[in-house]
């Protein structure tokens, strides 16, 4: 069992000040596989003092040291890639095999990608009369959810550290103990003390410390649109930067020179990757209704031949949820949608079989028959369910697509790949995949209208952590 009793502040492990944890459990089996301490208003200040004690000498280290340490975190990140694979399984639930390409192997990748566009950023650049100087924001808080838990802690921390910033983190309490990990790594590798700060806990304890905190100069935050609000809030109050990424609807959508099946392939295993608990999954298909039948027809053998199982099965295609809390919340979704009226055409609210009954499992679900204004095709569900949408003709795609709050991501499919562009230019999106596109850890990512704002990964997750001063020579 990975029980944690310290935050990690200032360098050193720093027992917590209340006895109070919270458990984290593995989603396979429901039993306790850890805990760790229940942070607080006052562990959150002294990180944050740390960070800004540590500031000045970080930002003043050239970009080649300070990415040295990255570098040395990589390293050592990849030796325990196995042990934190067989972790983010057992806390999330995703299959072995894909937590390991997926929730260790793309760190390692953002990793990479962030050393090498610091290097080679220009953080000066003559404009006219001007030395326009880039230079790092300060301290950074982040937070962030538990579906990919070291991904998005690194996909913040890697390019806030490179360019200069000090961070203080708070992973999600329900996955946090990947975020551990990297903090052990953090401080084998002799990464300066409080450059990088960890302190466990819940959000309205200490999320909200650190976003309300004075000596926060950034907070960077992945999670719900619900909690973004309230980050948002809380920071206007002393003005700070916010970069968020939030929820998602996103549609994929099959222009009528479509392969169905090729569509469908894409649809079914980008909406049910990690049972379904992806901001950025396709969970709208939005089809020709002249073909609806047709792709029913696939949608359903597809979902209905996805194996759920134990993540330590290599016979899974997707395992359980991440808890308890999860598992009645995409249950009671796929009750509401048999009650709007929707067809269920695969899945259902029912319990799987042959799996431990402890277990968070959730049945693939796939709804059709529906109607824009339904729940089930407007909120974010965060499981295996996926609707199905028609049209008559592409502008009604579009209009259907695009009729959401969100805009995190989305699909389309053609036989004409130049048909597929011209279509993803209409869509309001911060990402869309073409004709299955894959996921570019060089390019920047995030959302519009209730998605959220600011971008990571990229040039553009280098530059948002970073404060421009116009130096005006004579």
């Amino acid at each position: 069992m990975s029980s944690y009793t310290a935050h990690y502040v200032d360098g050193r492990w720093r027992e917590a000040e209340s006895p109070d944890t919270f458990t984290v459990t593995d989603a396979a089996h429901g039993t306790v596989i850890g805990t760790v301490p229940a942070g607080t208003a006052h562990e959150v200040d002294l990180a944050v003092q740390a960070a800004r004690a540590a500031f000045p000498a970080w930002a003043a280290l050239d970009v080649a040291q300070r990415v040295g340490y990255l570098k040395l975190a990589a390293e050592e990140l990849a030796r325990r890639q196995n042990e934190i694979a067989a972790l983010v399984s057992r806390e999330v639930g995703m299959p072995y095999a894909t937590s390991n390409v997926v929730q260790v192997g793309l760190p390692l990748m953002s990793l990479a990608a962030t050393t090498e566009l610091a290097l080679e950023h220009r953080f000066e650049q003559q404009v006219y009369n001007s030395l326009v100087v880039s230079k790092p924001v300060g301290v950074v808080a982040t937070i962030t959810p538990w579906n990919y838990p070291l991904h998005q802690v690194v996909a913040k921390i890697a390019p806030a550290l490179a360019v200069g910033c000090t961070v203080v983190a708070k992973p999600s309490e329900v996955a946090p103990l990947s975020a551990f990990v990297l903090a052990e790594v953090l401080d084998a590798v002799g990464l300066p003390a409080g450059v990088f700060n960890l302190v466990s806990g819940d959000g309205p304890t200490v999320g909200e410390a650190m976003v309300a905190h004075p000596g926060v100069d950034m907070v960077s935050f992945t999670g719900s649109t619900r909690a973004g609000r309230r980050i948002g809030e809380v920071a206007a109050r002393t003005v700070k930067r916010v970069s968020l990424e939030l929820g998602g609807k996103s549609p994929l959508v099959a222009l009528d020179d479509a392969d169905p099946l090729a569509v469908v392939t894409t649809s079914t295993s980008d909406c049910f990757l990690n049972s379904g608990q992806t901001c950025i999954a396709l969970t709208r298909l939005v089809v020709p209704a002249s073909r609806k039948a047709e792709y029913e027809a696939i949608a359903r053998a597809a979902a209905e031949g996805v194996v759920v199982g134990d993540p330590f099965d290599p016979a899974s295609d997707i395992g359980p949820l991440v808890s308890a809390t999860q598992l009645d919340r995409v249950r009671e979704y796929v009750q509401v949608g048999i009650d709007e009226g929707a067809t269920l055409l695969a899945g259902g609210p029912d319990p799987v079989e042959g799996v431990d009954a402890q277990g968070y499992y959730v049945r693939p679900t796939v709804f059709t028959d529906t109607t824009p204004d339904m729940r089930i095709v407007r909120e974010e569900i965060f499981g295996p369910v996926l609707v199905i949408q028609t049209y008559e003709t592409e502008d009604e795609a579009v209009a259907l697509a695009n009729d959401t709050e969100y805009g995190l991501n989305a699909g389309v499919w053609s036989a004409d790949v130049d048909r597929a562009v011209a279509f993803a230019r209409r869509l309001d999106s911060g990402q869309v995949q073409v004709n299955d596109g894959a996921f570019n850890i060089h390019a920047p990512f995030g959302g519009v209208k209730q998605s959220g704002n600011g971008r990571e990964l990229g040039v553009a997750g280098i530059e948002d952590f970073l404060v421009t001063s116009s130096l005006q020579l004579p």
